[in-house]
């Protein structure tokens, strides 16, 4: 079996499981309008149906990204993300084969678990394998690749609406790339077992020489005696041996004393990046562009095609820069910006649109007037420096940063906490867009404004700056009582020192002892003069 040890590499191509959600937005989003679609499964007439056959993947989703937070502590993150790819497959075949809209669902249900599963355990994996220095990159890719599969699967859908009788009967306009999306659980499959496991996974396990040994693939080259890690295999014991001295760990684990704060700072980004309104952008775009004026099945999914070709260019900013900008600025930025496009484009509709009973389609009853050419530019221009915005700020940032605020004993279940938030809301505002759009209109723009504003004012009070810090000395962050606004600028060398007070207050906590793992041939328990190895101690409470 082929051995990947490259960081990059594995990085990149593990996010194939953020591609399996983007492929699935975007072969619904070019299909929401689609009259065979819609007519071949009964539910053109209604509103909340056609919600529901969108929802119920993330319903599936919210389930998965649960089931794998246990999994992914049981048989590892490699593993996890395997059985995410099988699933995938299996999702993706029961669709291509619908006959029916409960068989779709089912398939639908399926394609969730896996989708649900890969987007809680991907990002854990990358930042567990990822230096510190590019781990926001690397975590960076999980969006890129989510862009990707959006614009690759909506390219399929756009080919395939230009089959004979596409609107008209001819099935194959779902099933070409119902089929196709197959391809990628195939190559993720393959791909993961290539890769490493975790090293903090396999510390977690007391296989500690397999995981000094990755440490010095991922970061060494293959050299155990690099100091870097060293290093981090010094911070990774300390870790271990806090974790196992507090005791076993579960779900409730995450809201005691200590940890239900992060918990629910992961939660509420995740929550957050629902409710900018970007994924309901994402699947119902061909709604938008039609109340924009947009008339004509080719018109909307050109249109359509812009924003999703956006989309993947501009992730590529924060995926080089967002270990520079940081985490706070980037997401404060993000929700103002967006609030901003989204007040305007509520503006514009309320201003110059009208109500309408004629657009073949429920959910699209406010429309801008056909002939209101500056209206429907302007319009389209906000939406899409709407999702610009996104790209550049939460989409990548919101996966990066409730992987790497949690400590080793609670961070599988607390992103799969998170991560099943994100799939909580997607699920409603997937179901419940269709009726909100035709019951409020307009106003739902001004709805996900203040959502917006509501984000960046929380990222502002409440989440600490994390760039450049390893996870062990990130957790001693939200430990040290810094507030959130003065995080940026604290060394790690203070947050030892808050560490030290809190020594002196809690001795049996860290007596010195042995380390697990120090019985590992090549472990240099004096490494750069003990100073790295107090350091990684240090850094754990």
């Amino acid at each position: 079996m082929f051995k990947v040890t490259n960081v990059y590499v594995i990085g990149l191509f593990a996010t194939i499981g953020g591609l399996l959600f983007g492929c699935d937005i975007s072969s619904m989003s070019g299909l929401v309008s689609n009259t065979t679609y819609l007519n071949y499964f009964g539910i053109a007439d209604s509103a909340p149906l056609q919600g529901a056959v969108v929802a119920v993947m993330s319903s599936g989703s919210f389930v998965g990204s649960i089931i794998a937070g246990f999994l992914s502590d049981i048989i590892g993150r490699k593993h996890t993300i395997l059985v995410a790819s099988c699933c995938w497959i299996v999702g993706s075949i029961l669709m291509c084969a619908s006959v029916n809209v409960g068989m779709l669902m089912v398939g639908r249900i399926i394609n969730g678990l896996a989708v649900g599963g890969a987007s809680m355990v991907v990002p854990v994996y990358q930042s567990e394998i990822a230096p510190r220095g590019i781990r926001g990159r690397i975590v960076s890719f999980q969006q890129w690749a989510i862009t990707w599969g959006i614009f690759i699967q909506f390219l399929v859908q756009y080919g395939a609406s230009f089959v004979p009788d596409a609107q008209s009967g001819n099935t194959a306009v779902f099933r070409i790339p119902w089929g196709i999306q197959i391809i990628w659980g195939l190559l993720l499959g393959f791909f993961i077992l290539g890769f490493p496991r975790s090293p903090r996974w396999l510390a977690d396990k007391d296989r500690w020489d397999e995981c000094l040994q990755t440490l010095a693939d991922l970061h060494g080259n293959g050299d155990i005696n690099n100091e870097e890690v060293q290093f981090e295999y010094r911070e990774i014991q300390a870790a271990v041996k806090f974790d196992r001295e507090q005791g076993a760990n579960s779900y409730m684990e995450c809201f005691r004393k200590g940890y239900a704060s992060r918990t629910l700072l992961g939660m509420a980004i995740q929550m957050w990046s629902q409710l900018t309104g970007m994924n309901v952008m994402m699947y119902y775009i061909t709604y938008v562009f039609q109340g924009a004026g947009l008339s004509g099945s080719t018109a909307n999914l050109t249109a359509s095609l812009v924003q999703y070709v956006l989309n993947v260019l501009l992730t590529i900013p924060a995926i080089l820069y967002l270990d520079r900008w940081g985490r706070r600025p980037t997401l404060i930025y993000g929700g103002v910006a967006m609030a901003v496009f989204l007040f305007i484009v509520g503006a514009i509709m309320g201003a110059r649109g009208h109500y309408a009973t004629n657009t073949g389609n429920v959910a699209v009853n406010w429309i801008l007037d056909p002939n209101d050419r500056s209206g429907s530019i302007a319009t389209i221009i906000m939406v899409y420096l709407f999702v610009c915005s996104f790209a550049t700020s939460w989409g990548p940032c919101s996966w990066t940063y409730p992987a790497e605020i949690f400590p080793l004993r609670i961070r599988s279940k607390a992103v799969a906490l998170a991560t099943a938030t994100n799939w909580a809301f997607n699920t409603g505002l997937a179901e419940w867009a269709p009726p909100m759009m035709q019951n409020i209109q307009y106003k739902a723009y001004f709805f996900y404004a203040v959502m917006n504003v509501a984000a960046a004012v929380h990222v502002y009070l409440q989440a600490p700056e994390t760039k450049g810090r390893t996870l062990e000395e990130v957790d001693a962050l939200f430990n040290s009582g810094i507030p959130p606004w003065k995080s940026k600028h604290v060394a790690n060398e203070e947050l030892a020192a808050h560490v030290d007070l809190e020594k002196t207050a809690n001795p049996e906590m860290y007596k010195n002892e042995a380390l697990p793992g120090d019985n590992v041939a090549g472990v240099n328990n004096n490494v750069a003069g003990n100073e790295i190895g107090n350091d990684a101690e240090k850094t754990v409470v």
